[in-house]
């Protein structure tokens, strides 16, 4: 079990004071207040459950906005400091959202599917992603022009399927300090992976979630297009605000250099 880390300075501000605070009414039209049948549910998301309507639990909005603030001021300060967060969502109703805002903040994500061992194994990994690497360089520059057709067409295959699976990843390094999951119980393997290295967990954590493997659970529907739209928006705004301090702050420190 993971203790839950304490809210920083940041995260300690009231609800008026933080930038990403959502209105309620916005959760509300995005159907973040859904959670799962109540047979479902896991008893610790139990705090965070308002009400049940038609078997169906029903999240205390208020606390959705909050949790979803203090996650997001936590993952500005960290991007601001030279933190790396990796996006994780592979059910379908995330892929494209994933996708589209993690190329629009520049950090690693992965949509298709957790491969075991991305955090656990992370020097194999960075083999297949550094030959990924190479072999769209390659074929970029024309290198494989001199193989015969049935060779380009293998290369193209091999290139198809690195690209499927590490294509998100080839801005890391090193291991990023943050996951942020849809579904925590979907990518159950990445989150252990996470606390196994020390890798924070930032989650949707709909009501059959367990919060406690989660460092800054988010509750919410985790299954609504909209739902997840919102949440992961407000979370790159927050990666963007957290570029923007660490440019500005290498600005001031070059030029006092």
């Amino acid at each position: 079990m993971v203790k839950k880390k304490e809210s920083n300075s940041k995260a300690n501000k009231s609800k008026t004071e933080s930038k990403y605070l959502v209105p309620l009414e916005d959760l509300l039209a995005a159907g973040c207040h859904f959670g799962h049948q109540i047979r479902r549910a896991n008893p610790k998301m139990a705090e965070y459950i308002y009400d049940q309507r038609d078997k169906v639990h029903i999240f205390d909005l208020a606390q959705t906005a909050k949790a979803l603030a203090e996650a997001c001021e936590f993952v500005q300060d960290l991007v601001a400091h030279g933190g790396k967060i990796c996006l994780v969502g592979t059910k379908r109703q995330a892929k494209a959202i994933i996708k589209e805002e993690s190329k629009k903040t520049g950090m690693p994500y992965i949509y298709e599917r957790w491969l075991g061992g991305i955090i656990t194994n992370w020097q194999q990994i960075k083999k297949s992603i550094k030959k990924l690497t190479e072999m769209k360089q390659k074929k970029e520059t024309g290198e494989y022009d001199q193989y015969t057709k049935k060779e380009n067409v293998l290369i193209d295959r091999e290139i198809t399927k690195l690209e499927r699976f590490f294509g998100g990843l080839t801005s890391l390094t090193d291991l990023p300090e943050v996951l942020f999951v849809v579904d925590p119980i979907r990518e159950a393997t990445a989150v252990k992976e996470a606390h196994s290295a020390g890798v924070k967990v930032v989650a949707i954590a709909d009501s059959n979630a367990n919060p406690d493997l989660i460092d800054y659970p988010i509750p919410a529907n985790d299954d609504a297009v909209r739902s997840i739209k919102l949440i992961v928006s407000k979370l790159s705004e927050a990666i963007m605000a957290g570029l923007d301090l660490q440019a500005k702050t290498k600005t001031v420190k070059n030029k006092r250099e």
